[in-house]
């Protein structure tokens, strides 16, 4: 009489599959987490998205071709700041730096947090676009009424000029709002009206 196959255990069953389930969710919450930080450096890296290059002094020479770059500054509802470009456009010559500054007033009665984010328009640029300097991502605290002024250091790689993907463009916009820190304090005295409004 042949012997019977082990019945299969329910129980063992089920308890294997709760398991793997709960790997899976893991695994998945994990990567979750790993992606945002995987893709700004993908973007930081690449340019991709209208992210701007971070690097240092250009090495090669600059051209004698130009492009108009524009600035945009927002303040993002919660944040009193009045946010503004020292000049709302300039001129500049490809692989040339040019240094920009920007100045935030708080103008609330108690301290204030912020953090600037920003990108690059038409999206295409931010593979060219190389930031020096920038304030952006940087935590800052504003007393009442205090003023301060940062730099944006970048130059324009010539390349843009002969991508066949760039090299019609002769303009470009550097876009920075502001947001109310996650961990600025006091946050619940940050009261304005609803929506974005831009600095001036």
């Amino acid at each position: 009489m042949p012997a019977q196959a082990p019945r299969p255990n329910p129980a063992r069953q089920a308890r294997t599959t709760l398991l793997a389930c709960l790997g899976l969710v893991a695994f998945m919450v994990g990567l979750s987490f790993a992606f945002v930080p995987l893709y700004n450096l993908f973007c930081k890296a690449t340019g991709y998205d209208g992210t701007p290059l971070v690097g240092s002094a250009p090495t090669g020479p600059a051209s004698d071709a130009r492009m108009t770059v524009h600035f945009d500054t927002n303040v993002q509802a919660g944040l009193p700041w009045r946010f503004v470009a020292e000049t709302p456009r300039v001129e500049a010559r490809l692989g040339e730096t040019q240094t920009v500054f920007f100045r935030v007033t708080n103008t609330a009665t108690v301290p204030t947090t912020g953090i600037a984010a920003f990108n690059v328009q038409p999206a295409l640029m931010g593979g060219f676009f190389v930031k020096i300097q920038c304030f952006c991502f940087n935590e800052q605290t504003l007393q009442p009424g205090e003023t301060m002024d940062f730099p944006v250091v970048f130059y324009i790689e010539p390349a843009a000029r002969t991508d066949p993907n760039t090299a019609a463009y002769s303009e470009m916009t550097l876009s920075y709002s502001y947001f109310a820190s996650k961990n600025g304090q006091p946050t619940a005295a940050l009261a304005t009206p609803a929506g974005t409004t831009r600095a001036n």
